[in-house]
């Protein structure tokens, strides 16, 4: 899977690491969906950590549509809350 970080680029990821990182995007919706700041500012910089660590960075001359957007690390929650509005960029 291609995942794309606003702002940083695009890594890949295996199928393992895609599981993995679903449990933290699963709780990022849900401090999204209760307005949780704190909670949101952990958890995104988690699951942006996971995909860094588990990634594998594609060169910064090549483009190949992503299957996943994520926000970048400062991104606010009502940024967020905007982007799954309108696109849903982030899969529930």
């Amino acid at each position: 899977m291609i995942v794309r970080i606003m702002g940083e680029g695009q890594v890949t990821l295996d199928d393992t690491s895609v599981i993995e990182l679903n449990t933290l995007d699963d709780e990022l919706l849900a401090t999204i969906q209760a307005d949780d700041e704190e909670g949101f500012r952990r958890t995104l910089g988690a699951l942006l950590d996971g995909v860094r660590r588990m990634g594998t960075p594609l060169p910064d001359d090549t483009l190949e549509p992503s299957e996943l957007i994520l926000p970048a690390s400062d991104a606010t929650l009502d940024e967020v809350k905007q982007m799954l509005s309108d696109d849903g960029l982030i899969p529930g």
